[in-house]
């Protein structure tokens, strides 16, 4: 192995890490979903795991049709920066919509008593919700198979910038060994990455007593989201 291999080795993997570890998109939304769904620890690194591959394969499909057309490394980052705008735009709608019904759905599931008189003249109270006391299967069903789509989607479209130049220059020079251990890794760094940050976190709130704001974990879930969207948009994360 050359030594400039070595070194596109090294930039590629401190790249990816530093990318992903000052990108809260990369795993923020993952955390606040897998803790409001309560997905389990495997559920989270599939989804996670699947999200990470699409997001770097993007870039990779993008660079190398930058290659093909001939396009400069200037042109495909501006592509990649509008890819940026739209994913961080979606991440603030999806966020807002499911903070809001994150919200009503915490107002309808406010506890309160009731009180009960017995026979014998004593009297007995209560206090329960109506959601969390028996189930309602129908009422999250369908946002519960759809959010993880929704997620991968977004993250999908969402740009890896930095990967760009990285991939056109082994692919310039047409050497395509140089280009497929450099995605490599840059793929796993990132992943590896993204996944120690979010089950490392999980892992940690698990741990936490949540007490009454576990009736606000959805509402808090859409406003990760919504803030993922929008370090994107405006503070260019």
């Amino acid at each position: 192995m050359t030594q400039e291999m070595d070194i596109l080795i090294v930039t590629s993997a401190t790249v990816a890490f530093l990318h992903t570890l000052f990108g809260p998109d990369h795993y923020l939304p993952f955390i606040a979903m897998g803790k409001a769904r309560r997905w389990s620890m495997i559920r989270t690194s599939l989804i996670t795991l699947l999200a990470g591959i699409g997001h770097v394969l993007g870039s990779v499909v993008l660079g190398m049709i930058g290659v093909a057309a001939g396009l400069g490394i200037q042109k495909v980052t501006q592509v990649e920066s509008v890819r940026g705008s739209l994913a961080g735009w979606f991440f603030i709608a999806f966020g807002l919509v499911y903070m809001v019904w994150g919200l009503r759905r915490a107002w309808k599931n406010k506890p309160h008593s009731h009180g009960h008189f017995h026979v014998d003249g004593t009297e007995h109270t209560h206090e329960h919700s109506h959601h969390d006391g028996h189930a309602h299967v129908h009422d999250t069903e369908e946002k519960k198979n759809i959010t993880p789509w929704v997620l991968f989607v977004i993250f999908v479209l969402g740009p890896c910038e930095p990967l760009i130049p990285i991939v056109m220059y082994p692919a310039a020079k047409g050497n395509w060994s140089e280009l497929v251990i450099t995605v490599l890794v840059f793929g796993v760094v990132t992943i590896i990455t993204m996944l120690a940050l979010v089950l490392g976190t999980l892992f940690g709130l698990n741990l936490m007593p949540l007490g009454k704001m576990e009736r606000y974990m959805h509402a808090l879930a859409g406003g990760t989201i919504l803030f993922s969207g929008i370090s994107i948009v405006f503070l260019g994360w």
